[in-house]
């Protein structure tokens, strides 16, 4: 939707140049989040589910999974009836499941912008920024590490691509701001420069309820208690492994009604098994330990069954992606998490490359197409992520975030009301004429194809003359363009004044730390 206010009438004289102006005034558009109306593509048929489903139990009851670091989680499980011995604990066939019952099928994430709340969950697809890289690229300054000001300029990103809905996390990790400090300022920037929903801190416990407590001064303290403002993204320590921090800050979150991805991090070969069913047995034993520890926290609470698996290189050791097997797991998970009643996170634009080339466009392409077919309801690292998830790419950023309109065109479905069967069409043009000027097309041709606002349809010769410049240098133009048309979204002064007074007040009580 439009953000700028047309003028409640216009002058008698000038129209033309108002017309003119109207055109090239700033336009902030933001899709909704999307509603698929077509099917989703299933892999596993009903006997396969089964067996993973009961490998899971068995996994379950008797291998168990370590709760490292957290006695106070250990008491929770044995008072729920599991079996804990020393930070092992196993479970009795069918807890674990039962336990998962209480978490939402489906909750909606509210912004400061009403409009730009999100429904996750269902037959809906919210799409999120890349999280957690340490180094960012862009053309101008190559590889480099990460500042608060690269993190800024990805947020005001964000907020100016249509088809992301969500602004994120950790877009990239700010090296130039102290460890325990930073989440103060990421999390401001969100608020701030950006009206779109937004994820908070997991790096401590005490950060989690800092996000919290910053929450509690954007919408309200019993607004924050009775909604859902922030997601989080819980890390599994695959294999089998939930560790204090990780875990901490679930607690904080869960007690807090607010939501959490519970996702393990597999690099198949490495951390799970290399076939895609054993893989699958592992992420569904993982994923259902956590969302029943969140409910034994608050039941409830909000959860989105995650997954992030990729395959590893047998030569170098180094992760793989777009791979046929990490598209066969996102279909299965997609599954398993449907047939829990759960919504579901993975997908994203993932790629090993160094740069924002072929090869990063195979490998993203893949994943968003099979993110989109295989049910995903929360797409973390739509866009901007590059060599393995270690770099936040400027460029990569603003192509990915175009592309995502192909998912939105796609998840539409084929119409075929009256005007899309244009049989006028057909009876007014007939044998060996052509559509250009029919009413039909008139009437349609604005909205009947997508377009990208990056690549290039021009011919050759004006391609040429204007530079022959390839989608990498088109993207780098993109950027400069959208960073200068950013203008911030409005916010009540005095809530932006007690934001920044709590994050002084914060940052002042405590000494730097960069460990």
């Amino acid at each position: 939707m439009a953000e700028a206010t047309a003028p409640t009438r216009r002058a008698r004289s000038g129209g033309g140049a108002a017309r003119r102006a109207a055109r090239s005034a700033v336009q902030i558009e933001c899709a909704k989040y999307i509603e698929r109306k077509i099917p989703n593509y299933e892999v596993l048929d009903e006997a396969a589910l089964t067996i993973i489903e009961s490998n899971a139990e068995v996994v379950l009851e008797e291998i168990g999974v370590n709760f490292t670091g957290n006695p106070q989680s250990l008491e929770r499980w044995r008072q729920a009836g599991a079996d804990v011995q020393g930070e092992r604990v196993r479970f009795p066939k069918g807890m674990v499941r039962d336990l998962c019952k209480t978490a939402p099928a489906q909750f909606t994430q509210h912004a400061r912008n009403p409009d730009r709340n999100v429904v996750i969950g269902g037959t809906n697809l919210v799409t999120a920024p890349v999280y957690g890289p340490p180094f960012v690229r862009d053309a101008e300054g190559g590889r480099r590490y990460a500042t608060m000001a690269d993190f800024q300029k990805f947020v005001k990103l964000g907020y100016m691509s249509k088809y992301l809905h969500h602004s994120g996390g950790t877009v990239c990790e700010p090296t130039d701001v102290p460890v325990n400090k930073r989440h103060l300022d990421m999390l401001l920037a969100h608020m701030t420069l950006s009206d779109k929903p937004f994820m908070g801190s997991v790096t401590e416990p005490s950060r989690a309820q800092d996000c919290v407590e910053m929450c509690e001064i954007l919408f309200g303290k019993a607004f924050v208690q009775e909604n859902t403002v922030m997601t989080s993204l819980i890390n599994i320590n695959s294999p089998l492994t939930f560790d204090e921090t990780m875990m901490g800050a679930l607690e904080v979150y869960a007690k807090n009604n607010q939501a959490a991805i519970i996702s393990p991090f597999i690099v198949g070969g490495a951390m799970a098994p290399v076939s895609v069913t054993a893989t699958l047995t592992q992420v569904l034993a993982e994923v259902m330990v956590g969302i029943a520890y969140s409910q034994l926290i608050r039941p409830g609470a909000p959860v989105i069954f995650g997954t992030f698996v990729t395959s590893i290189d047998m030569n170098s050791g180094a992760p793989t992606f777009g791979t046929p097997e990490a598209s066969q797991i996102l279909y299965g998970a997609g599954q398993l998490a449907r047939r829990l009643g759960l919504p579901y996170r993975s997908g994203g634009g993932l790629c090993g490359s160094k740069l924002p080339d072929a090869q990063a466009a195979y490998e993203t392409a893949n994943t968003l197409n099979a993110g989109l077919l295989g049910g995903v309801n929360f797409m973390l690292h739509a866009c901007g992520w590059l060599e393995g998830g270690l770099v936040a790419s400027f460029e990569k950023f603003v192509m990915d975030a175009d592309q995502l309109g192909t998912l939105d065109k796609m998840a539409q479905g084929v119409a075929v009301d009256e005007n899309a069967q244009a049989l006028d069409a057909l009876r007014e043009v007939g044998p060996g004429g052509h559509y250009l000027g029919c009413a039909h097309t008139q009437a349609n041709f604005k909205e009947a194809f997508w377009r990208s606002d990056l690549l290039d349809y021009k011919p050759f010769e004006t391609w040429s003359d204007e530079g022959a410049r390839d989608t990498a240098s088109l993207a780098t133009a993109r950027v400069a363009k959208l960073l200068g048309d950013y203008t911030p979204p409005p916010l009540d002064p005095e809530i932006k004044a007690r934001l920044d007074s709590y994050v002084a007040e914060k940052k002042a009580s405590m000494p730097d730390a960069f460990g």
